[in-house]
């Protein structure tokens, strides 16, 4: 049996220069699944992603999604791309193993947490504080060169990195510290800063922006006290959910985030294709 993808509609060119097209996944020519591939929004064309993939019930287990994402590669690379992206649910296992298989690298996970009526305490000594106009602005520049780096470090051009880093700083904060149904706090133990929050709102729920302990006090439990700063914001303001990004290779966070509860709804994974 031969597995093929078949157009169900003609290339989309949009006006940024982004690519896009579907295909039903066809077996012998009998319909058995779609696939939809695309170019990044943010990375531009030299990135592809597999937004859909999808197998009906009865063709499961059978090898189509693996044929078919191989194909949906060959077209990528024909489109010019030199990396392609896909997510795949946290809960979603056979889909996580047949990525892995076929050689993506988790580059980020999204993980949230379920909270309670109660806001946490925080440690005795430590308390938040809104953060200064001047400490944002010093935050604001090193965090946009921090955010640029983690994508670097993960397969990301340089220059496509701090592009994505300037534009997600700029659409998600444009009247930065003002910006509303954002909060900017930093963290003092026994009157020392020793870190920062930056803590915001995604679909209803709160969500972790950054967290970040400075260098001088890592290592002595900060991070875990700004996590209970953010979950403690959370509660006052009514959320019910709260989520945050972390980058794969960040062990001491991810740890940190699971042993607080956090749970994996979303892998980010990618791959080269050159």
């Amino acid at each position: 049996m031969t597995t093929t993808l078949r157009p169900t509609e003609p290339l989309q060119h949009a006006a940024d220069g982004s690519l896009s097209r579907r295909y039903q996944v066809c077996v012998n020519s009998r319909p058995v699944g779609a696939i939809h591939l695309a170019t990044d929004l943010h990375f531009g064309p030299s990135v592809a992603q597999i937004r859909e993939l999808r197998i009906e019930e009865p063709d499961r287990g059978r090898g189509r999604g693996t044929v078919a994402a191989l194909a949906a590669e060959e077209v990528a690379r024909g489109w010019g791309c030199e990396q392609i992206e896909t997510s795949v649910p946290g809960a979603a296992e056979a889909g996580l193993r047949l990525t892995t298989a076929l050689g993506y690298v988790t580059r980020n996970r999204h993980m949230d947490k379920a909270l309670g009526d109660t806001p946490p305490e925080l440690p005795a000594g430590s308390v938040g504080r809104p953060m200064t106009q001047d400490e944002h602005d010093a935050w604001d520049l090193q965090g946009r060169e921090n955010y640029a780096q983690d994508w670097i470090q993960r397969g990301v051009s340089e220059a496509e990195a701090y592009a994505k880093s300037n534009q997600d700083h700029d659409q998600l904060l444009p009247q930065g510290l003002a910006t509303e149904n954002m909060l900017f706090s930093v963290l003092e133990h026994e009157g020392t800063p020793v870190g920062d929050l930056w803590l915001g709102e995604r679909r209803g729920s709160a969500f972790v922006y950054n967290v970040e302990v400075h260098a001088a006090h890592r290592g002595r439990g900060h991070g875990r006290t700004l996590m209970l700063l953010a979950e403690a914001h959370a509660v006052a303001a009514g959320k019910h959910r709260i989520g945050l990004n972390v980058f794969a290779g960040n062990t001491p966070a991810e740890r940190l985030y699971e042993s607080l509860g956090y749970e994996t709804t979303v892998y980010h994974l990618y791959k080269s294709l050159l």
